[in-house]
């Protein structure tokens, strides 16, 4: 019996479910399907929808933008996930399993942000500018 080696890799089924998910989530989100005022008057960023192996759990990954409390936001989606999932069926409706649906606050634009603050730093652009220094040197 041959055993297949565990990746921690999403596979291509996964990835392609996932973004059929986050493209259905985005519709109901934009068709104002959610009755709440916080969802309402929020623009929503759904960046990247990561599924399981076993296709039964999307975790969503969202930005509130121009929202100063992601955390408010981000409850408020959890809070109405089993409606969100339930209007999802026609969207999804090759799929064997509708996944429960978890919404994540996506910190990766803040990360970005943190790096592009560190590479402008003084610091990095003088080591910068000494590397270049250092290889004309060279030649």
């Amino acid at each position: 019996m041959a055993t297949r080696p565990t990746s921690s890799a999403p596979s291509q089924r996964m990835l392609r479910v996932g973004e059929q998910v986050r493209a259905a989530i985005t519709q109901v989100l934009q068709r104002g399907e959610v009755r709440d005022d916080l969802i309402e008057r929020t623009v929503i960023s759904i960046s990247e929808v990561r599924m399981s192996p076993d296709l039964k759990i999307a975790t969503a990954y969202v930005t509130p933008l121009g929202v100063t409390d992601h955390q408010a936001v981000i409850e408020t989606l959890n809070r109405h996930a089993k409606f969100i999932r339930g209007r999802l069926g026609p969207q999804l409706r090759q799929m064997k399993y509708m996944p429960e649906i978890r919404f994540r606050d996506d910190t990766s634009f803040d990360n970005y942000q943190k790096i592009d603050a560190l590479l402008r730093s003084p610091e990095v652009q003088r080591d910068l500018e000494d590397g270049d220094t250092d290889t004309d040197k060279d030649r």
